[in-house]
């Protein structure tokens, strides 16, 4: 499934504007009588006065941010960047002022928002204006950069962009074809290489100005634990399911061999990254009917329902919005269908990637995407509405709390969503007549892994590579070396052509010049089964977890909704446990769903290379 952005154009502006706050709420700060101990009424009316003039704010960058990602112009990139300069800088000076209350013994609520002004930044400007100015201006021109990046092949006539290119990489099968296009959109990324070097200086000194030893550190501060042992956890939970997706690289390269031959596929290396189906090869379920096990077939092609059906783009949404309704949520508001952008335009340049917005942060709930009539994209817009039901669900908390418990919570409502679509919900829907035979299930199985299971180290080692380059553990004389190297440690994965530091590979995936941490996602892949096995348990499925939809379950919708409405007024295991009855995330949910294929796949393997 295409990896959404989520909320990510919210991210660095959640608390943004909160310096103009600070500055009428905190004025007394430059007078003497600031140097007085501050008191819980003090604390208490700052945080109100903040909170006050948030909404306002904060809605003001939302509005600059949709323009410019909806309408990508020089003018429209430079206001959002004054928006976003004005956010970004105020939500640095508010955490520095609410430094003066950090040995103040307070209210469990008021001591958390004190705590989220300082981890919830994601660009920490400098202080000095005309480097936050900078930082901001080079970020916006990123994305930018992104948005309209365009492969021109020779000899054609046509240019193509990722849209295009993620086309061109899922349905070709030309070794040739794949590879140019893999080169040709990764030299999208070479002119953002000087940018980014800059944007890790300034981003530094912000965090450091913050008290945080470099951006990295400062990003994993807000997951209710120390930053050491957050990276611990991440640490366990990746190898609670390595041994699974080892069985499925072995899996997929001699299959994968068995259609290139031995000259394109290594017996015992890595995979070539053009060959996965997906320009970052982050997942690998196009490449399904390559290594698809014999009658396995479940019988149906969503995709060519969904076209044999006359869909489009509003009918997509419509189904998505339907599962949540069938939970017990209201229906959208009508604004979302007005405002949201679900197709492509033809008269400008718009970021593609598919995201989800709450722009009012109470119920002007929008999605941003180019819509395909394909299984794929069935999926994603589940997701991406997953994100608006949640903003919507916590809705009603203090502003400062109107945020998922953690961000990989986020991610993973839509994809817990997206587990519950099984052939019985597509039954239901009147888009199949029956259900394939149990019999069936290996294969659907396998076409999940090739997205779930496959994505995990992909989802782990884009933070790992950063997390390094702003600790300067990498340097900018060997970004591209050092992130090939992670991918080969993580992901078992090589580069199709020859690479050097004139190139810069991680900005050719969005998230990057984008400035998105995306660890997010890794949490999001193991949370979703988590939720999903409790979810199916909730609603009374007896069926192998892989069967088990929650659709038109209201028991279960409830027990969701309840996790929802929490926003992050709590920390994340106090969320988790209303869901799951669970305080710590179990990536065995994993492998209790994907149980069956593990099996079928050391089977396969037995006598051939595992590993790499």
């Amino acid at each position: 499934m295409m990896r959404a952005c989520g909320t990510c154009h919210l991210i660095g502006l959640f608390l943004g504007v909160l310096a103009l706050v600070a500055m009428s709420a905190s004025g007394a700060d430059e007078t003497p009588s600031s140097q007085q101990p501050p008191t819980v009424e003090e604390a208490a009316a700052f945080i109100k006065s903040a909170e006050a003039r948030l909404l306002e704010l904060n809605v003001l960058s939302s509005r600059a941010d949709w323009v410019k990602s909806t309408y990508i112009t020089d003018d429209t990139e430079i206001l959002a960047a004054k928006a976003d300069e004005r956010a970004i800088a105020a939500q640095v000076e508010l955490a520095k002022q609410a430094t003066r209350f950090d040995h103040l013994k307070l209210p469990a609520d008021l001591a958390r928002k004190m705590m989220l002004l300082k981890v919830s930044l994601v660009l920490p400007t400098p202080a000095d204006p005309k480097a936050s100015a900078e930082l901001t201006d080079i970020a916006s021109r990123m994305e930018g950069a992104y948005g309209k990046g365009k492969w021109c092949p020779p000899g054609k006539d046509k240019c193509l962009d990722i849209e295009d290119l993620t086309r061109l990489m899922a349905t070709s099968r030309d070794p040739h074809e794949l590879r140019e296009a893999w080169v040709g959109w990764h030299q999208i990324a070479r002119p953002m290489r000087k940018d980014f070097v800059r944007y890790v200086e300034l981003s530094n000194q912000g965090a450091r100005e913050l008290g945080f030893q470099d951006t990295g550190a400062l990003w994993r501060s807000k997951y209710d634990m120390p930053p050491d042992d957050f990276a611990k956890e991440l640490d366990r939970l990746w190898e609670q399911v390595r041994p699974l997706y080892v069985q499925l690289h072995a899996y997929v390269r001699w299959k994968l061999r068995e259609k290139y031959g031995d000259q394109a596929v290594p017996a015992n290396g890595p995979l070539p990254a053009d060959l996965l189906g997906n320009m970052w090869a982050q997942s690998w379920e196009n490449i399904y009917p390559l290594v698809a096990p014999p009658n396995a077939d479940p019988g149906y092609d969503l995709t060519e329902i969904l076209k044999s059906r006359n869909t489009d783009a509003l009918g997509m949404a419509r189904f998505g919005e339907h599962f949540f309704t069938s939970l017990g949520f209201a229906p959208l508001p009508q604004t979302f269908w007005e405002r949201s952008m679900f197709v492509k335009p033809r008269d400008r340049e718009v970021v593609c990637h598919a995201s989800a917005w709450d722009v009012d942060f109470v119920q002007d709930l929008r999605v941003k995407m180019c819509i395909d009539i394909t299984a794929e994209y069935f999926s994603t817009i589940h997701h991406e509405l997953g994100h608006n039901f949640y903003q919507r669900a916590y809705s009603h908390q203090p502003f400062l709390f109107r945020d998922s418990a953690n961000d990989g919570f986020h991610e993973a409502i839509g994809d817990t969503i997206a587990l519950s679509i099984t052939p019985q919900y597509l039954v239901k829907l009147g888009l199949l007549d029956k259900a394939p035979d149990p019999s069936k299930d290996l294969g659907l199985l396998l076409q999940r892994a090739l997205e779930k299971i496959a994505f995990l180290p992909f989802g782990l080692l884009i933070d790992q590579w950063r997390w390094k380059v702003f600790s300067g553990q990498i340097t900018p004389q060997e970004y591209n070396r050092a992130w090939w190297d992670l991918r080969l440690k993580y992901q078992g994965v090589a580069a199709p052509a020859q690479r050097s530091e004139e190139d810069f590979d991680p900005g050719a995936k969005y998230h990057v010049p984008a400035d998105v941490p995306y660890t997010r996602y890794f949490l999001a892949d193991i949370l979703q089964f988590q939720f999903h096995r409790a979810l199916a348990k909730t609603a009374g499925c007896t069926e192998p977890l892989n069967r088990c939809s929650i659709y038109n379950n209201k028991e279960a919708g409830a027990r969701l909704a309840k996790m929802l409405e929490m926003g992050v007024s709590r920390p994340w295991p106090d969320a988790l446990e209303a869901l799951t009855a669970q305080r710590q995330m179990d990536a065995n949910a994993i492998r209790d769903y994907f149980a069956p294929l593990e099996k079928w796949l050391e089977e396969q393997n037995q006598g051939k290379p595992v590993g790499w």
